[in-house]
Order: structure tokens, then C-alpha cells, then sequence
């Protein structure tokens, strides 16, 4: 069934611009950001977050406005903003409310709201529905309703893309789904799949990075043991591996905006219900003491290695939260900066992808060029880019000094290579 919808999209980053790219191909679209100066990059076609070319948003019909006059002429509004958590690891719903105060401003009988951001369940209709109510001075179930529908977005992931991932959709009643289902069946390839409720969506979604999460608590936690036992995680994994059901998962860093964030929205909605959440919290604990394990563990090495740490030079390559990709939102490698830092020493930390503005910004990092990386006595690999990967043992030679260790977080060096170098070389 062919929609008749007007479509806007509230909050153009990693989400919710290749949202409105997708409707854009087909019709004109309203797509809100109150970053001005993003607005700007995007009606000149530039997209910093690398989502979307500008021949692909050269394709499209986008309006791209902050102006909420403009957003009033959509009746499909859809929401993709960010759901982070705040320093004491709770949700932090701040861009959610305020993007319903916008949406609220512009609302009009008829309107349907459909929210894209990752929640605790229950949010959408108890959180977001009275301030669109306040706003806008309608009824919701009367004079509009609301939906949900959980981003699937991976950040630099080109093939898993918006258009080819089943897409959950919900409704807070059958008309309403319906016309849910339609809008995004529009342009999903893949299909949608209609959860029977709001709630149910909304903690399908929560759930999803939940259980990878704990998947690589249990790995991390595997590699702390095997380090005990001097023995390498990985090479236990690939032979664990070859058995036909056991599932691919590796120790490492849990950051960026899903994985190293959603578990904490679950369990604070279970704390507000009266049930302590154990395993969840437990298998947090161990991912978000990761970047201080390997600095622990590197610093050992160089120590029984001989090197002075003290005045020893440290660097790190990568600081995304993810390789390939320039997301810094939540990224754990800050984690091994601070930890570094707690023993006195200041790294140099490089990365290819990262803007240099935001870094400094977002962490105080000063990225360092690639020519500043000499005479390194410590480089722990921390993200994997597609220029890291492409690194040989002679790359790394000549950035390094003599007897130098090197702390492989992804796995990505030829160990037999290294294996005859005067370098050391450990792993997760």
C-alpha cells in the first residue's frame, strides 16, 4: 500500500540523516536539525559523519532547515536523535524530551510521531507523549498518535544499510500501525516486522545491544583469565571456533553509541521497578574496565621488558569509537588515555578518521600527526582503521623505538612477522 505521507526527520546525524536520504529518493522531505551549521554542510552536500556521499545527497529531495514553520508542513514526523547516558551512567533523555518540545510546536491533527531513538520501555508513550500533548495543546489517541520504530543503524557499515535491515515497527493503535508500517515498507527492501506493542519495540531494541554486550563481557572477561594462564585469547578462540555453533565473538573495547550505552537504560528502568539487574550490570562492569586492564597489562610488560616507564613514549593509533568510521560518542579509548595518564604519562594518540576539532573538544585530545610518531617505546592499537590494517612490520619498525612493545587491542598484526623483529608483541 502506497503512503500519502508528508515525512520529516528530526535530528540528521549517524541515524537519522540515511533515514531521510531513503524517503528523499522518492519524495521531498523535511529534514530539522538545530545544528545550524550542520544544516549548511548538508545543503552543500558535505555529510562529515561519512553516512552519505554527496552524489547520494545530490539524489534526494531533502528541505534541510531548523526552522519549525518548515517542519510544520510534514504529518509524519520522524525522530532520530541521540539517547546517551550522563556521568553516572543513567539515561540521559535531554535531545529526546527536547525533540518532542519541537515536534509539539509543529504538530497538527492527523500527525502521527514516530520515535527511532534507542529507550527503556515505556519512554515513548510515558516520557515523550505528555510534553507533545503540553506543546501542542492535542490529545494523543485523538487528535494524533505516536509509533516506534528502533534504529538499526551501524555506524561505516556499508552493507548493512538502513533500506536492508528488517525494520520493527509499532503503533500505539491497529490504524496507526498500519500507516506505520506502510511509510517505512516504502523504502525498507528488507521488510518490516510489527511488534504488538510500543513497549515490545521499544525493548526488542534495548535488549539487542544487551546481549552483545554480555557476549563480550564474557570474552573479556575469558581474556583476563587466559592472560593469567599465559595463554592467548584469540588463538583459543579461532580453535573454539572451528565448532559449528559457537558464536564469533571477541574480547576488546565496548563503546560508541549502542553497545556500551543501551544496557544502562534497561537497568535503570528494572531499578525503578524493584529488580536489581545482575548479570547485566556484571558483564557492564567487566567491558567498562577494559581500557584499564590493557594499560595495566602493557605497562607490565614494558617493565619486565626493562623500559623505563616513566619516561617512556606512549602512543595510541585510533580514538573512534570503531574502525573505518569517524564517531567519537563514547568512544572507550579514552578510558586507556586516562588510565596512561594516572601514571604520568601523556600519549600521543593518532587517528586518521577522527575530526581534529572534535577530539579536542569532546576528550582534550590533541591528535597527533603521523610524523610525530617516532621513537615510540609503547603503541597499544586500539582501532582497527583500514590504514592500521594495512600496516607491515616495517611501518611499524620505523615508528618504533629499539626493543619497543607493542599492545595489539584488535588483533590485526602479523604475530609470526613480528615474532622476528627485537619488538615484543602482546594481544588482548
Amino acid at each position: 500500500m502506497k503512503h500519502q505521507r508528508k515525512v520529516s526527520v528530526i535530528g540528521l546525524g549517524y541515524v537519522g540523516l540515511p533515514v531521510a536520504v531513503a524517503f528523499g529518493r522518492q519524495h521531498q522531505v523535511i529534514g530539522f536539525d538545530i545544528n545550524q551549521q550542520r544544516i549548511e554542510e548538508l545543503t552543500q552536500g558535505i555529510d562529515n559523519t561519512l553516512e552519505v556521499t554527496a552524489e547520494e545527497l545530490a539524489a534526494t529531495s531533502i528541505t534541510f532547515t531548523n526552522s519549525i514553520e518548515q517542519l510544520q508542513q510534514a504529518d509524519f514526523h520522524i525522530v532520530a536523535v541521540p539517547t546517551p547516558i550522563n556521568e553516572a551512567r543513567q539515561p540521559d533523555l535531554r535531545p529526546m524530551l527536547a525533540a518532542s518540545k519541537t515536534v509539539g510546536k509543529a504538530l497538527k491533527k492527523g500527525d502521527i510521531v514516530v520515535f527511532e531513538s534507542t529507550v527503556y520501555p515505556g519512554a515513548t508513550e510515558e516520557d515523550c507523549v505528555p510534553i507533545l500533548e503540553a506543546e501542542s495543546g492535542l490529545t494523543c489517541g485523538v487528535d494524533f498518535t505516536v509509533g516506534y520504530s528502533p534504529e538499526r543503524i551501524n555506524p561505516g557499515d556499508k552493507e548493512h544499510t538502513f533500506t536492508k535491515i528488517t525494520k520493527i515497527v509499532s503503533g500505539q493503535d491497529a490504524a496507526t500501525l498500519d500507516i506505520v508500517a506502510s511509510v517505512y515498507e516504502s523504502v525498507v527492501t528488507a521488510g518490516v516486522y510489527r511488534a504488538s506493542s510500543i513497549k515490545v519495540a521499544e525493548a526488542a531494541k534495548v535488549i539487542e545491544n544487551t546481549q552483545r554486550d554480555l557476549n563480550i563481557a564474557l570474552m573479556n572477561e575469558l581474556s583476563l583469565i587466559f592472560q593469567k594462564m599465559n595463554i592467548d585469547t584469540l588463538d583459543v578462540l579461532e580453535a573454539a571456533g572451528t565448532k559449528w555453533n559457537f558464536l564469533p565473538f571477541r574480547p576488546g573495547l565496548v563503546g560508541g553509541h549502542c553497545i556500551g550505552v543501551d544496557p544502562y537504560y534497561l537497568t535503570h528502568k528494572a531499578e525503578l521497578i524493584g529488580h536489581h539487574p545482575q548479570v547485566i550490570l556484571a558483564g557492564r562492569k567487566i567491558n567498562d574496565d577494559m581500557g584499564k586492564v590493557i594499560v595495566q597489562n602493557a605497562l607490565k610488560k614494558m617493565i619486565n621488558d626493562g623500559i623505563n616507564v616513566a619516561t617512556a613514549k606512549v602512543a595510541i593509533l585510533g580514538l573512534t569509537f570503531k574502525e573505518n568510521c569517524p564517531d567519537l560518542r563514547n568512544s572507550k579509548v579514552i578510558d586507556i588515555i586516562q588510565e596512561l595518564r594516572s601514571f604520568g604519562i601523556e600519549p600521543l594518540v593518532h587517528d586518521p578518521m577522527a575530526a581534529k576539532a572534535e577530539a579536542l573538544h569532546e576528550y582534550q585530545v590533541e591528535l597527533a600527526d603521523d610524523s610525530q610518531l617516532v621513537d615510540i617505546d609503547l603503541m597499544i592499537v586500539a582501532v582497527a582503521h583500514k590504514e592500521y590494517c594495512q600496516w607491515g612490520v616495517a611501518d611499524y619498525q620505523q615508528r618504533l623505538s629499539p626493543n619497543a612493545h607493542v599492545f595489539d587491542v584488535k588483533g590485526i598484526i602479523d604475530r609470526e612477522a613480528f615474532q622476528q623483529t627485537n619488538f615484543s608483541l602482546s594481544r588482548i
